[in-house]
C-alpha cells in the first residue's frame, strides 16, 4: 500500500469524527432547555403563591370585617357594663336577662340578644363554629319551695336553654347553637358579697370548634340504615 493510499485513509478516518463545535452547540441546546424549563417552573411558583398570598389577605380581610362588626354589636353594651368580653367569651349579667331565681327573658334582655344575633351568626357560619351558650349561678342555694328548680344547675341550664331558643326566634341556625350549664361552678369573682354574687349570675356565648364526622363513620352509619 502507498503512503498516498495510506494518507486518503487516515483523512477518511479524521473526517468522519463530528467536530467540537458540533458537540458543543448540542450541549448549550440542552443547557437552554433546562435553563427554560426551570424558568418556566420558577415563573408557575412565583404565579401560585402570589394567589395564594392574595388569598389568605382576602381572607384576613374578612376576618377582620367579621370582628370589627361584633366588635361594634358588642360596643354599647360593653361600655354600658351590660355585657362582658373575657378571653373570646361574650358573657351577659343575668340581672340584665332575668330577674333573680327566674328564667324569664326580661325585655332588656331580649332587645340586646336581638342586637347582637346577626353579627353572632355572620361570625359563626363565615368561621365554620358553634356557638355555646352557658349558664351560671352564684353560691346560693335555690329558697326552699321553690316551684320551678331544685337547684342552681337547673337554674342555670334553663337560663342557658331561654337564652339559646331566643336567639333561634331571632333567626340563629339551630344547628349552631347550643345549650350547656354549670351551675355554681367557675365563678369570675369570689362568692362574699351581694356585688360578686350578681357577677357570677351571668350567661356567656363562647364561639367553639364544630366537631367534623369522619367520612367513614358517615358511610357506616348510612349503611347500617
Amino acid at each position: 500500500m502507498s503512503l498516498s493510499g495510506m494518507g486518503g485513509g487516515l483523512d477518511e478516518g479524521l473526517d468522519q469524527e463530528p467536530p467540537i463545535w458540533a458537540i458543543f452547540g448540542d450541549l448549550m441546546t440542552g443547557l437552554v432547555g433546562v435553563f427554560v424549563l426551570l424558568l418556566v417552573w420558577s415563573l408557575g411558583f412565583q404565579l401560585e403563591l402570589s394567589q395564594t398570598l392574595k388569598r389568605e389577605t382576602q381572607l384576613r380581610e374578612v376576618a377582620e370585617q367579621r370582628r370589627q362588626a361584633l366588635e361594634a354589636a358588642l360596643a354599647e353594651p360593653l361600655a354600658s357594663g351590660r355585657v362582658t368580653l373575657r378571653d373570646g367569651r361574650i358573657g351577659i349579667s343575668g340581672s340584665v336577662l332575668f330577674s333573680l331565681n327566674s328564667a324569664e327573658l326580661q325585655p332588656e334582655g331580649r332587645a340586646l340578644l336581638h342586637s347582637l344575633r346577626a353579627p353572632l351568626q355572620v361570625y359563626l357560619i363565615d368561621s365554620d363554629q358553634l356557638l355555646m351558650v352557658s349558664g351560671f349561678t352564684d353560691d346560693l342555694p335555690i329558697q326552699q319551695g321553690n316551684l320551678h328548680f331544685s337547684d342552681n344547675w337547673e337554674l342555670s341550664a334553663q337560663r342557658a336553654l331561654t337564652v339559646t331558643r331566643a336567639l333561634i326566634d331571632e333567626g340563629m341556625p339551630p344547628n349552631r347553637v347550643f345549650a350547656a350549664a354549670f351551675g355554681a361552678q367557675q365563678p369570675v369573682a369570689a362568692n362574699t358579697d351581694s356585688d360578686s354574687r350578681s357577677q357570677n349570675r351571668r350567661v356567656e356565648m363562647a364561639p367553639v370548634p364544630m366537631v367534623k364526622r369522619a367520612a367513614s363513620t358517615e358511610a357506616t352509619s348510612a349503611a347500617a340504615l
